[in-house]
């Protein structure tokens, strides 16, 4: 699959998976039932969501959107929730609402990535409604278990979307399948301790917030990596800790190994940032971290948006 494009899960459950899963393109995913559908998630861009809403009324037979889950803060999964009819409902987490209500990346966007994301006429919608634990919302009579794992992981607030009679799991940003993991605005310990509750569900069917759809009987396969990185992060912060040098240098010393085809290899700095936080029980610095990871980089990230 190399365009975006809604792919069917089981009766009424679509994803839509947006290649190449790297910087701003996510994945989504609509829940039909017969009072209109939930959608989880948005996109980053007005030409995207808008792609996104037209192939929803194609299968939802033009019903507007009634519910829309936030899975998470960042733009590329709620830049996207300004396009939803007035009436649909936008559900998320506190941390989610909190966040997006001070957010500057999408009116004065830094020149972080090249091209610079082409937003269009967007602005900031948050949740209207908040989880702090878990919610059951019905896409007519399928119940849709949106909840939070009960520590930070990829950010503060992240929500799944489990729909327990069909078996579809929808991660958001807790996976990234054959894509460089971000848990840079969460918690590096959180993140690996999320992957045992992440296969506590026994999914069927797991659509990560980024890359290919994951079969369930890969998807113990898929945690493993994901465990094996954030370990990989933690060895590497620790280390360079030792050693008094900074994330920076860290990242440029150690060899990705396994992890080396993946794309946006640079997202390691960040997240040594997020470690070197973690373990010497200080403050994070953003602007510091974004700065270390396009020098480490060689210049602004790669962006398709």
């Amino acid at each position: 699959m190399t365009e975006p494009g809604l792919v069917p899960l089981v009766d009424g459950v679509q994803a839509w998976v947006q290649p190449d899963g790297s910087w701003w393109i996510n994945n989504a995913g609509v829940i039909l039932g017969g009072d209109g559908p939930v959608l989880v998630d948005t996109c980053a861009t007005e030409v995207r969501t808008r792609r996104f809403l037209a192939a929803v009324d194609s299968v939802a037979g033009g019903a507007p959107v009634r519910v829309a889950v936030n899975t998470h803060l960042h733009g590329d999964h709620t830049y996207g929730n300004c396009l939803l009819p007035e009436s649909a409902v936008i559900i998320g987490h506190q941390a989610t609402r909190d966040g997006l209500l001070a957010d500057f990346l999408l009116a004065n966007t830094p020149p972080i990535w090249s091209p610079s994301p082409e937003w269009g006429a967007l602005s900031i919608r948050p949740p209207a409604v908040v989880v702090h634990d878990r919610i059951t919302v019905y896409a007519g009579t399928r119940p849709v278990e949106l909840r939070h794992p009960g520590h930070p992981a990829h950010t503060q607030g992240d929500v799944v979307a489990w729909l327990p009679d069909d078996g579809v799991l929808f991660t958001g940003d807790l996976i990234f399948h054959d894509v460089t993991p971000l848990v840079f605005m969460g918690s590096v310990d959180g993140a690996l301790r999320s992957l045992e509750w992440l296969a506590s569900f026994g999914a069927a069917h797991v659509v990560p917030g980024h890359g290919a759809l994951v079969p369930g009987a890969d998807f113990e396969a898929v945690l493993n990596v994901h465990g094996r990185y954030y370990r990989f992060i933690l060895e590497t912060a620790s280390a360079g800790l030792a050693d008094e040098i900074s994330p920076l240098e860290a990242a440029r010393r150690v060899d990705h190994g396994e992890f080396a085809a993946w794309p946006d290899d640079e997202r390691l700095v960040l997240n040594l940032h997020r470690a070197y936080a973690e373990l010497g029980d200080s403050e994070m610095d953003l602007l510091a971290a974004f700065t270390d990871a396009v020098s480490y980089h060689g210049g602004p990230l790669r962006c398709a948006v």
